[in-house]
């Protein structure tokens, strides 16, 4: 028996027999799984003894060289810390969601004496009722157009004050809202208003459809036909809207349905949405998890569906029958503020709604394994080719740093971190240059390496998750400043420098590059990580001149913030601001005679 499994065998002894939650790590001491277990001893025992196995799985347990734990309270908090553990580390083995933006919800304050329409696609407990998702060809701005043509609700996002000799609006006197800002109407009606409003969204109110035919047919005989053509397209958005409606869902009007398909490599899962009793539309999502069983890849596929900012209706319903049903339910239940119930149905229109997403996940599957193929050649896949062309464990997670300066002004740099071959933004980090003199690329990239890895030290956890590999822009110089830097600190990661003329790969401690063919996806993940951080640096050096020269400007008579950023914008070159004369600066739309005399006096004597 080697050392490593002895080691595992005694770890996996020592385990307690409490829920929590398992953390599994490679030789290079990368976490690559992360799971939950009701028993922790049962659960992780599992993973090592003979039984067979999936590929997928055996394939993690072979990468396996130890593992930790952390004791839970009950197996919904083992749940819980699960997703946030993945969504932090993004574990190789773990199902990967990508967090793009949500989609659009209407919220509606309802607490307000004068709620108003507001398009979001963040959801918060602030006790605001929220409607959507909205997508699949329905738009959220033409649901919120039919609500101000059909009931007259308001949009404007301003903390509305009363006052009855203001002006109103331009939606007032086309239609589009009752004005209460003005008193066109009491506090009573407008609520009056927003209930019908409510219950609209909820799809229990259909009187928008007729409201609208009428100020259709209005328009068309006052042969307004511009404005009868937007109603007849409202009236296409509402006819799409019905066409979605779910008969015989008796009371429930808000349900997930999520179907699952696997093709031994991947999977896919779909969800269906139902609000209001509308089907509003499938989402579908391609998983990599699909080895470690149906129970597990779901229980870890909605951890992260479901997050802090996500909408959970009062009825989850999966396809088959899953592992910990009861500890989801209440890891839901405590995330939304009420009951969620985990179903299973088995016969009727659920079942059926299953079955249509269960249709859409095989559709999507099978459009997604190529071009999965691909993305991972791309990004896990290039990590395992450079780390085998380098000779190190892993290029799992890279960082890398650039230097931006113009004449040695505003010196800056910038730290970027791919995980897993994809930019991870939330751990990108810049540094403003404090101690270096002049236009020196080799002492400003010492000094960040330096006080990159200080703070690491010091136990800053914006700091503490090392890389496996760093990337240096620049060639041997860059390199060897860097090194030295990271290893006064008691640091020895794998570093590289990626010169950007023949895209030289250079190591430490050897004189010679390596050299890629163009078209190996290692280079061109170096590449991309590189041009990262060269953006990155660039954003940032630019803000910090823009800021300087608001800042000078404003000390110029008669020119304030707003007149700066005008300046700023109408030249692209701060040095044509100089050369301006005052015929030229008082053309500039915002810019009065008094502020261009100023500017042009203050740069002819500041030359």
């Amino acid at each position: 028996m080697t050392e490593r499994s002895e080691l595992l065998k005694e770890k996996i002894k020592a385990l307690p027999e409490n829920p929590g939650v398992y953390i599994m790590k490679n030789a290079a001491g990368e976490i690559i799984y992360i799971g939950k277990a009701v028993v922790l001893r049962n659960r992780v025992r599992q993973y090592f003894n003979n039984s067979p196995k999936l590929p997928k799985v055996q394939a993690m347990v072979d990468n396996i060289a130890d593992f930790e734990y952390i004791i839970t309270l009950s197996e919904k908090d083992a749940l819980t810390l699960e997703a946030n553990l993945v969504k932090k580390h993004k574990p190789k083995y773990n199902i990967l969601l990508k967090d793009d933006k949500h989609s659009p919800y209407i919220k509606i304050d309802v607490s307000s004496p004068f709620p108003t329409l507001e398009i979001t696609r963040k959801l918060k407990k602030d006790g605001a009722r929220y409607f959507g998702p909205y997508f699949n060809g329905i738009s959220v701005r033409d649901v919120v157009n039919i609500i101000k043509t059909a009931y007259g609700m308001r949009t404007c996002s301003n903390k509305m004050k009363v006052n009855k000799n203001s002006r109103e609006c331009l939606d007032y006197f086309i239609g589009l809202c009752k004005a209460p800002c003005t008193e066109r109407v009491t506090q009573e009606e407008y609520r009056e208003t927003v209930n019908r409003v409510l219950a609209f969204l909820a799809g229990k109110d259909d009187g928008a459809e007729k409201l609208i035919e009428e100020r259709m047919a209005r328009a068309a005989e006052n042969e307004d036909f511009e404005r009868a053509i937007t109603y007849r397209n409202q009236l296409a958005v509402l006819k799409k809207l019905n066409e979605r409606t779910v008969a015989n869902l008796g009371n429930i009007s808000d349900i997930d349905l999520f179907g699952y398909v696997s093709d031994g490599a991947g999977a896919a899962v779909s969800v269906c949405i139902v609000r209001g009793g509308k089907m509003l539309g499938v989402r579908n999502f391609y998983v990599t998890d699909a080895g470690l069983g149906y129970s597990d890849t779901m229980l870890g596929f909605l951890g992260q569906y479901y997050r802090k900012d996500s909408f959970v209706p009062p009825e989850v319903c999966l396809p088959e029958e899953i592992e910990s049903a009861a500890a989801l339910g209440e890891s839901l239940s405590a995330l939304c503020g009420r009951k969620v119930e985990i179903l299973f149905p088995k016969i009727g229109t659920k079942k059926s709604l299953l079955l249509c997403a269960e249709q859409n996940a095989t559709d999507f599957l099978s459009k997604c394994s190529a071009e999965e193929k691909r993305k991972n050649d791309m990004t896990a896949g290039a990590c395992e080719r450079l780390a085998a062309v380098l000779g190190i464990p892993s290029a799992h997670r890279m960082e890398c740093y650039d230097i931006s300066n113009i004449s040695g002004v505003d010196k800056v740099s910038s730290q970027v971190v791919f995980i897993g071959g994809a930019p991870s933004k939330s751990d990108y980090r810049k540094y403003k240059i404090k101690t270096v003199e002049g236009a020196n690329d080799f002492a400003s990239m010492e000094e960040t390496l330096k006080r990159r890895f200080e703070r690491a030290k010091a136990g800053d956890e914006k700091f503490s998750d090392l890389p496996d590999l760093i990337v240096i822009d620049g060639g041997k110089g860059q390199l060897s400043f860097a090194h030295s830097a990271m290893t006064s600190l008691g640091y020895n990661i794998p570093m590289v420098g990626l010169a950007k003329r023949e895209e030289e790969i250079f190591t430490v401690g050897s004189s010679e590059p390596i050299l890629l063919s163009k078209s190996d996806n290692a280079l061109k993940l170096l590449q991309r990580i590189r041009d990262e951080a060269h953006r990155f640096a660039i954003t940032y050096h630019r803000t910090l001149r823009k800021s300087r020269y608001i800042s000078m400007l404003e000390k110029i008579p008669l020119v304030g913030p707003a007149k700066a950023k005008i300046l700023l914008a109408a030249f692209p070159n701060f040095n044509d601001i100089k050369e301006a004369d005052e015929a030229t600066l008082t053309a500039i739309e915002g810019i009065d005679k008094g502020a261009a005399r100023n500017v042009a006096e203050y740069f002819r004597t500041h030359k």
